[in-house]
């Protein structure tokens, strides 16, 4: 009993906040079903790091002295000194990418580069607000939609609000079907969402397939070489994926090492979570710029279709441009449903599929950009 008062009396009202926040984010993932493999462990992560005296941080032996606990070795293994569990995680998201209809019709990669704006706004927004320029670059890779992408672009960049970025992303990227219909209809017309386009299945060779990860690979390492570890992994599971000879393997890199590493990354981001550094103001400012960056991501690509729109005989329907942000296959499934609530007849998926593809590339290439410009600043 003395034990038990003796951590009651440790608690601080930060702390109480914290459990709060973990019991939040997993009502979201159990009962709204929003991202479960992440928001999950990082709910119960954040109770966990913040017991009084807790031990998956450090753990006092009695002859032996002080070690490191579970969460702050895991962080700064696979996080903090090698960021490979962010990478590793993008081998398994590879392997789940199906760049055919992105390849049967290449104009969609432009939509990709489009719903990157929110990044560059929210940049802007941030260092308006008082951040320093590393931890605004940080923030505002929230807007890639991207939640690997923000975790290993603030980590290289050390910023010093790990943990709330990672929960922004992810809690953002798990509110995209409430985030993105509310954004799209500010700024499109009813006629302008009951466009139809045509669609034509196009055969896409397996020499293309093969080809075309090793290609972007090429050409990123080339252009953007600090965004070749992100695009190399990524482009290395689709490779995996598309070379027919691998079968098993890429089974394995979309289900067990996708699974493992998401169910790893989500509980050793805790450790970013703990009260002290995590209940602050700048945590409310980082919630609120990251929801401002992904309503500016689908504004963004939304506007880039009704630009094109002005030079092609055929409309874009411009809530394809929307699906251009990372969080695939989430945003081109809002953008079908949204379809079909204006017009039954209306399909948009291939489209809308093919720009939420394109986005994945184009928010890791954007997140390496970030950390050149800014490296080149500093």
């Amino acid at each position: 009993m003395e034990f038990l008062l003796d951590g009651i009396s440790m608690l601080s009202w930060k702390q109480i906040v914290m459990y709060g926040v973990g019991i939040l984010l997993i009502w979201l993932a159990i009962k709204k079903d929003y991202e479960p493999s992440l928001l999950l462990p990082m709910g119960f992560g954040a109770i966990l790091v913040n017991l009084p005296q807790s031990g998956v941080i450090d753990q006092l032996i009695s002859g032996v002295g002080e070690s490191k606990g579970i969460i702050q070795w895991l962080f700064e293994t696979g996080i903090d000194v090698s960021e490979a569990m962010p990478i590793l995680l993008f081998i398994g998201i590879g392997a789940m990418i199906d760049f055919g209809p992105l390849l049967a019709n290449p104009s969609l990669f432009l939509f990709g580069a489009g719903a990157q704006f929110g990044i560059f706004a929210a940049l802007l927004l941030a260092v308006l607000l008082g951040f320093d320029l590393k931890n605004a670059a940080s923030i505002a890779v929230i807007g890639a939609a991207d939640g690997p992408t923000s975790i290993m672009v603030s980590q290289i960049l050390k910023s010093d609000y790990i943990g709330a970025i990672a929960v922004a992303a992810y809690s953002y990227m798990a509110l995209v079907p409430l985030i993105q219909p509310m954004a799209i209809r500010l700024v499109t017309t009813k006629k302008e969402r009951q466009i139809h386009m045509n669609y034509e299945p196009q055969n896409v060779s397996k020499t293309m397939r093969i080809a075309f990860p090793i290609i972007v690979t090429m050409i990123v390492g080339l252009v953007a070489p600090t965004s070749v570890a992100l695009v190399g992994f990524l482009m290395f599971g689709n490779l995996i994926r598309e070379c027919g000879v691998l079968n098993t393997m890429s089974e394995t890199a979309q289900t067990t090492l996708a699974n493992l590493i998401t169910l790893l990354l989500g509980i050793t981001i805790s450790f970013r979570m703990q009260a002290e550094a995590f209940v602050t103001w700048d945590t409310l400012m980082i919630m609120a710029i990251g929801l401002f960056a992904f309503v500016m991501d689908s504004i963004g690509g939304v506007f880039l279709a009704k630009f094109l729109n002005l030079f092609r005989k055929e409309k874009i329907n411009p809530m394809i441009g929307a699906a251009g942000i990372s969080a695939f296959p989430m945003s081109s499934r809002v953008i079908q449903k949204m379809a079909q609530q204006e017009d039954p007849t209306n399909i948009l998926l291939m489209h809308a599929a093919g720009a939420n593809v394109s986005g994945q590339v184009a928010s890791v290439i954007a997140g390496g950009l970030v950390i050149k410009l800014v490296t080149a600043f500093l």
